[in-house]
């Protein structure tokens, strides 16, 4: 397997205006697995789901070409949470699963992954700042995986300067948005955030990839000082969860291709492009990956390398 993304949950979207959109397949790992697979051939999730899941979900998933063998069926539910989005952006979520059951069925183990999938070349996953579990992170690296991580929300609390540097120094690219990222170092501009970022990770990390919604993202190669500023692409918003998943699947599968930091930026917006569009993700089929090659040529002379 080349390419991993990780967790499932069932999403029940409350949008602004009171409308609903109920069992949305959620939780990172689809969107993730959606941005990789726009630009790659071999993608995986891996994920515990209960019997319930949705075939519309899995049918998704086989539609567009995404492996599943890492997707295990246990005896728990499926997890399940609303998420109540705002009209500036803003998205709470709230579990619909039991506490104890949730964290079960989200709980990711090297030793559970299947032989191709441990040889992957690139694993994405996200996670909270305050409760961080880096042994599969560390598990993967060992196997020699590239490592990207995302967090799943802003940090309640500061985290002391120890526990910023175990945090980013777990991965070589490491992407939160803005107000993720001001939760950790505190309120900067896009450039300060980065550049904070960066040292608090003691320039370990390869990548700092901050994401500024409408504002398109800001990356930052810790070991070289590059950086570039790529905008997002201008669409009609129908739906902003997933969109950072998206964003960052198609980063991994850029960076993984290139080695390049505009390179892996551009791939994630316009991942991230497609997500915004509907609510759901669209099938990945041959003339979306060739429409996603067309955004890519418009969007490309856009990227402008800047200074941290």
């Amino acid at each position: 397997m080349t390419l991993l993304a990780s967790g499932i949950i069932i999403d029940d979207i409350v949008f602004p205006d009171g409308r609903t959109a109920m069992g949305i397949l959620g939780g990172g790992g689809p969107q993730t697995a959606f941005g990789m697979r726009l630009w790659a051939d071999e993608v995986g999730l891996v994920a515990n789901v209960g019997d319930e899941f949705p075939e519309s979900a899995r049918q998704w998933l086989s539609a567009s070409g995404i492996d599943t063998t890492g997707i295990r069926t246990t005896d728990l539910p499926t997890p399940r949470a609303w998420q109540v989005t705002e009209a500036d952006g803003e998205r709470t979520q709230v579990w619909r699963t039991p506490a104890a059951e949730t964290t079960a069925q989200l709980r990711r183990s090297f030793d559970q992954l299947p032989d191709s999938y441990r040889a992957a070349r690139a694993v994405h996953f996200g996670l909270h700042p305050e409760t961080p579990d880096l042994k599969f992170a560390a598990d993967m690296r060992r196997a020699g995986s590239l490592v990207s991580i995302a967090t799943f929300k802003p940090a309640d609390q500061p985290p002391t300067p120890e526990a910023l540097r175990q945090l980013i120094n777990a991965a070589d690219i490491f992407s939160p948005n803005i107000a993720e990222a001001e939760s950790l170092v505190g309120q900067h501009s896009p450039r300060g955030l980065a550049r904070k970022l960066v040292e608090a990770g003691e320039s370990a990390a390869k990548l700092i990839a901050l994401r500024m919604g409408e504002h398109g993202s800001l990356i930052a190669e810790g070991q070289t000082g590059q950086a570039v500023r790529v905008p997002a692409i201008p669409v009609s918003v129908a739906n902003v969860v997933g969109a950072g998943d998206a964003y960052c699947g198609g980063f991994v599968a850029g960076w993984i291709e290139s080695h390049n930091i505009a390179t892996a930026g551009l791939y994630g917006a316009v991942a991230a492009s497609f997500a915004l569009e509907q609510v759901g993700l669209p099938v990945v089929t041959d003339d979306l990956r060739a429409e996603a090659r067309r955004r890519l040529a418009k969007l490309e002379p856009l990227a402008q390398p800047t200074s941290l």
